[in-house]
């Protein structure tokens, strides 16, 4: 025979409690631990979203910042005397002194020795001074800068002979024209 369950306790939680199997309860406590993790989960996502949408707006906020363009400059009129001394050392800034440095260098043999040069970066020129021991030398420098494919020619502007020097050296200037690059 099978036993009947008599039980005359009114309906109440703890009744259910007792009566429920404990696999039932496992499961149902396993059930509200899942439920409070996947809370947990959720409220840590939610906050590093809005800690994210911050840093997006914060960003965002910057940039908006440094994209506004700046204020109107103030235009101020510039006299033309400075105007023409500014252009002058920009002119005197551009002359070309690496192509005019290889173009002397391999002009200038070592009988020829260089004392200055002078450039004039309007006229695109340049004076040389220099000594030679001979008129030769002197003569033969000329020619070489003449042929130089950075210049366009080449002129003796004057020479002089040191008469106190021991040696008697040429002193000699020439005027070199260079090509505009």
């Amino acid at each position: 025979m099978k036993p009947i369950r008599i039980d005359f306790a009114p309906p109440s939680l703890r009744r259910a409690l007792f009566r429920l199997h404990p696999a039932l309860a496992a499961a149902g406590l396993a059930g509200v631990l899942l439920c409070g993790g996947g809370i947990w989960f959720a409220t840590q996502l939610a906050g590093e979203r809005a800690a994210r949408a911050a840093q997006v707006e914060r960003l965002q906020a910057r940039q908006a910042a440094l994209s506004k363009r700046p204020a109107a400059v103030v235009q101020t009129a510039i006299p033309e005397a400075q105007a023409v001394a500014v252009n002058a050392a920009i002119l005197q800034l551009n002359v070309p002194w690496r192509e005019l440095d290889d173009a002397i260098g391999a002009a200038t043999p070592s009988t020829i020795a260089l004392l200055a040069l002078e450039p004039d970066a309007k006229k695109q020129m340049l004076k040389i001074t220099a000594e030679a021991k001979n008129s030769d030398d002197m003569v033969d420098y000329v020619r070489s800068l003449q042929q130089q494919e950075f210049f366009l020619g080449a002129a003796l502007a004057r020479h002089e002979i040191g008469e106190q020097d021991a040696g008697r050296a040429i002193r000699f200037q020439v005027d070199v024209q260079w090509r505009a690059r």
